[in-house]
């Protein structure tokens, strides 16, 4: 554990500070130098330097804001329906009750627990990292919607291998089949994808706090999916990969209804959008 720390606090030393940040302190000049960072040295960065700061401006004049003023303002309702609505989706489609046990589930299945467990953990490495290049090209929102898609055939998968092994007939590949496609799913959209549309939905004024109300969700989210998951798996494996699929076929419904494009947007462009 401690190696994938070091890696981070080396990796702290190569990112720029926000640029929002140091122009909200007053630091200008450097807001801009971390502005050419991110966006290359041949970028013209003037206009988002002036749209940062025309933000900043405006946020001045806004008081202090609490919690409580997330569910009474106006304002406020898209971007904190939309962060813990994708939250909720991500945790109740049953990520870490699968992962957490899915030793347990190919055994359950009859198939190979220690093949579908190594197999299971690897293919999250590739298709992670294609989800972090296909992010930026072919946007978020569509990238939810097949994530969750995805996730959904795959509980179909097992859940109909669990039902058929109740009826004697037992398909230990189906079950393989559907637990990959299924955390193949997960990585390359609904993982990372509801945390970067969250980092980018809310207000300046408000990022510290609704961020943190979302954290709240999605890891009470998944404390209570870790913690139910046996007592699902006693009553019906099946029953228990149906019941996620139907909250990732929500997902899909949700992120089509709900969740607004932010791809190639500055957050002030985004802001508008939330209005």
């Amino acid at each position: 554990g401690i190696v994938p720390c070091l890696l981070m606090i080396v990796g702290l030393f190569l990112i720029p500070e926000s640029p929002r940040w140091l122009a909200k302190v007053g630091r200008e000049e450097e807001s801009e130098s971390a502005l050419l960072r991110l966006r290359g040295n041949e970028s013209d960065v003037t206009r988002e330097a002036h749209e940062i700061q025309e933000s900043i401006e405006m946020v001045k004049g806004i008081p202090k804001i609490g919690i409580l003023d997330l569910f009474e303002s106006k304002n406020l309702r898209r971007p904190l329906i939309i962060g813990v609505g994708l939250m909720i989706f991500q945790q109740f489609g049953g990520v870490n009750g699968i992962g957490f046990y899915s030793t347990h589930i190919f055994l359950d299945a009859g198939f190979s627990e220690r093949v579908g467990t190594i197999c299971y953990a690897l293919i999250q490495i590739p298709f992670t990292v294609l989800g972090a290049m296909l992010m930026d090209k072919s946007g978020r929102r569509p990238l939810i919607m097949i994530s969750s898609l995805g996730m959904c055939i795959g509980c179909a998968l097992s859940g109909t291998s669990f039902y058929l092994k109740e009826e004697n007939v037992w398909v230990p590949s189906m079950t393989f089949a559907g637990l990959i496609v299924y955390v193949s799913s997960f990585s390359i959209g609904m993982g990372a994808g509801p945390w970067v549309i969250m980092s980018e939905i809310f207000p300046i004024h408000m990022k510290g706090i609704g961020g943190s109300l979302v954290v709240v969700v999605s890891w009470l989210g998944a404390w209570i999916v870790s913690f139910t998951f046996n007592f699902l798996n006693d009553w019906s494996s099946a029953g228990t990969f149906f019941l996620y699929g139907g909250v990732c076929a929500s997902a899909v419904a949700f992120a089509g209804a709900v969740v607004p494009e932010t791809k190639g947007k500055t957050l002030e462009e985004i802001q508008e959008l939330m209005d």
